[in-house]
C-alpha cells in the first residue's frame, strides 16, 4: 500500500500502524533472514517486511518470508500474493503480541502458507516455534519448538544457529 506509511497493515479490513521495532526485533529478524539465505533452494528467495495479500481485507506485512522466486516481479513490486509464499516469519512484538500469536496464524493458514514460525524472546535468544499447515484444518500444527539451533527439513533443509544472536 504505498501510499501508507511504512510497514501500514490491513488486518480484518482496518489499517494497522506498527510501532518502532526493539533491538531484539531487528536482530532476529537479522539473524534468519542470513540464516534463510544460507540455505536457501534455487527457486526461492527470502524478503524481509513484505506486505502478503490474503484477500480483499487481510494485507499483513510478515518480518521475513520465503517466496517462489518467479513471485518476485521487480523493484517496485510491494507485495506478494498469499500462493507464492512457503514461510512467513513473525517475530512477536510486545506491542502486538494477541495479533502476532494469534489472528496473524490464523489468517496466513486460511490463505493456505504451508510454513510460519513464531519467534519470542527468551531472556534476548529468539525461541522459534515452527508449524506447518495441516490441509485438513486449514491451521497450524506446532512442529517442534527451537531454543539454541534451527535445525529442520522442511520446508528445506535449515540450520541456523540461534546463539549468534549475540554477536549481532
Amino acid at each position: 500500500m504505498p501510499q501508507l506509511p511504512a510497514h501500514t497493515e490491513l488486518i480484518d479490513g482496518s489499517l494497522v500502524f506498527v510501532s518502532p521495532q526493539a533491538s531484539f526485533h531487528t536482530r532476529a529478524v537479522d539473524l534468519l533472514t542470513a540464516g534463510l539465505r544460507r540455505h536457501l533452494p534455487r527457486q526461492l528467495r527470502v524478503r524481509r517486511e513484505m506486505s502478503v495479500i490474503l484477500g480483499l481485507r487481510q494485507r499483513p506485512e510478515p518480518d521475513v518470508c520465503v517466496i517462489q522466486a518467479e513471485a518476485d516481479r521487480g523493484p517496485d513490486q510491494t507485495a506478494y500474493e498469499a500462493s507464492d509464499v512457503l514461510l512467513v516469519v513473525k517475530v512477536v512484538s510486545p506491542d502486538s503480541e494477541e495479533r502476532d500469536r494469534k489472528r496473524k496464524p490464523q489468517l496466513y493458514a486460511e490463505a493456505g502458507i504451508a510454513h510460519f514460525w513464531r519467534i519470542e524472546n527468551q531472556s534476548d535468544r529468539p525461541t522459534v516455534y515452527a508449524y506447518e499447515l495441516d490441509p485438513a484444518t486449514s491451521s497450524y500444527a506446532l512442529t517442534g519448538i527451537y531454543h539454541d539451533r534451527l535445525k529442520l527439513s522442511v520446508p528445506f533443509e535449515i540450520d541456523i544457529d540461534l546463539t549468534e544472536i549475540d554477536a549481532l
